[in-house]
C-alpha cells in the first residue's frame, strides 16, 4: 500500500552487473551486484539528471526501494516530489554495496575492495548506457550516515565526475564518532579471544544484537581506512588491545580520511560543484553534528558555496530530510550550467 496513492508511480528496474573490479576483495564478497534504477513516470530516462543513492552502514541500495511501513520508500518519495512539481524529473540508481562486514565507506580499500572505482567506472556508466541519463555535469550523489560520508568524500575526490552532492548526517569528526565505539569493541573482541573468534561467533548467531552491529561496523571502518592485507580479512585496530591507547601511525590512516581533515587539502575542489548540501540532526547520538559544524566552518573559510542545515532530531529515521536535499540537487542539475 502506497502512503500517497494519488502520485503516479515511476518504474524501478533491476540491473545485474558482474564487476571486474570487486572479484579479488579479501572479504570474499561476490562481484555480481544488483542495481535498482528508478525512472519517473512518463520518462524513459533519456536526457534527465542521474542521482546515485549511497545508503548507510548495514544496508544495501535495494533496501531503499523496498516497501516501508509508516512512510515512503525512496521511489515513492520521488513520485510525490516529482508529481507535485517540487523537483524536476531525475533517474536514481540504488547500487548494492553491502559487504561481509555490513557495508563499506564507498572508498577504495585493499580489504573491502575498490568501491569508489566500482561506482565511477562500472556502475554509473552502466546505468547511463542503459537509460541515456546523467552524463558530465548531470550526475549527483547523495546519502546518509556512511552514505553521507561517501557522498562528501566522492565530491572532494572526484569533482570532475560528480556535479552535485548531498551529505545527510555523514561520518566526520572521527575522534568523536569512532573512538568511543572502538573502545567498546575492544572488550567484545577480548572476551571472544580476538577478532577472528568474534567474527566466527557473530556469523554463527541466530540473532544479531545492536551491540554486535556496532562492533561489526567498527571492523568495517578499520577495513576501510586502515586495511592490512597481511591480517585476517585485512583487519587491524588503531588501538592497543590491552590499554586502548591510540597507535599513532594507524590512527593517522583513519584521520586522513576524515572529511574535516580532507577539506583542508581537497576542499577547493568542491567549488566546481553545481550544488552541495550538508545537514545533521542537532542531537545526533553519534556526535556527528560536531563534525558537521567543523566541516561547515572549514567550507566557509575556503569560500566553498554550500547549503548547511541542522534540524531538531537525532541520527535515526531521518529520510524525510530528502524532501529538502533531492529537490535542491535536481534543480541544480536540471538547470543550464553557469557561464565561466
Amino acid at each position: 500500500m502506497r502512503r500517497e496513492p494519488t502520485s503516479t508511480a515511476g518504474t524501478v528496474h533491476r540491473l545485474t552487473l558482474e564487476s571486474a573490479l570487486l572479484g579479488a576483495n579479501l572479504l570474499g564478497d561476490p562481484a555480481r551486484r544488483i542495481i535498482d534504477v528508478y525512472v519517473p513516470s512518463g520518462h524513459s530516462g533519456a536526457g534527465v539528471p542521474l542521482l546515485v543513492d549511497l545508503v548507510g552502514y548495514t544496508a544495501g541500495g535495494p533496501a531503499h526501494t523496498n516497501w516501508k511501513n509508516f512512510g515512503e520508500n525512496v521511489p515513492e518519495r520521488l513520485d510525490r516530489l516529482i508529481g507535485t512539481g517540487a523537483m524536476p524529473p531525475v533517474v536514481v540508481a540504488f547500487p548494492d554495496c553491502y559487504t561481509r562486514l555490513g557495508g563499506n565507506q564507498y572508498i577504495n580499500s585493499a580489504a573491502t575492495g575498490p568501491w569508489a572505482d566500482f561506482l565511477i567506472t562500472e556502475m554509473v556508466p552502466r546505468v547511463e548506457r542503459e537509460f541515456g541519463c546523467g552524463g558530465q555535469g548531470q550526475r549527483g550523489v547523495f546519502g546518509k550516515s556512511s552514505g553521507g560520508y561517501g557522498s562528501i568524500v566522492h565530491a572532494m575526490l572526484h569533482p570532475d565526475f560528480w556535479a552535485a552532492a548531498a551529505c545527510h548526517s555523514g561520518d566526520m569528526g572521527f575522534e568523536l564518532c569512532y573512538l568511543p565505539a572502538l573502545v567498546r569493541s575492544l572488550r567484545a573482541f577480548a572476551r571472544a579471544g580476538g577478532i577472528k573468534a568474534w567474527l566466527d561467533e557473530f556469523y554463527a548467531r541466530p540473532k544479531v544484537k545492536d551491540d554486535d552491529v556496532e562492533h561489526l561496523e567498527m571492523l568495517g571502518m578499520c577495513a576501510s581506512y586502515d586495511p592490512d592485507p597481511a591480517s585476517y580479512l585485512g583487519l587491524r585496530l588503531p588501538l592497543d588491545l590491552e590499554t586502548a591507547e591510540i597507535i599513532p601511525e594507524r590512527w593517522a590512516n583513519f584521520a586522513k580520511w576524515d572529511p574535516v581533515n580532507m577539506v583542508q587539502t581537497r576542499g577547493a575542489a568542491l567549488k566546481a560543484l553545481r550544488a552541495l548540501y550538508i545537514d545533521c540532526g542537532n542531537v545526533d547520538q553519534f556526535n556527528l553534528v560536531y563534525g558537521a559544524r567543523r566541516l561547515r566552518r572549514a567550507l566557509e573559510r575556503a569560500g566553498v558555496p554550500h547549503c548547511y542545515e541542522e534540524f531538531p532530531d537525532n541520527h535515526s529515521s531521518v529520510d524525510y530530510r530528502m524532501d529538502v536535499s533531492l529537490p535542491f540537487l535536481a534543480a541544480a542539475l536540471a538547470s543550464p550550467p553557469a557561464r565561466t
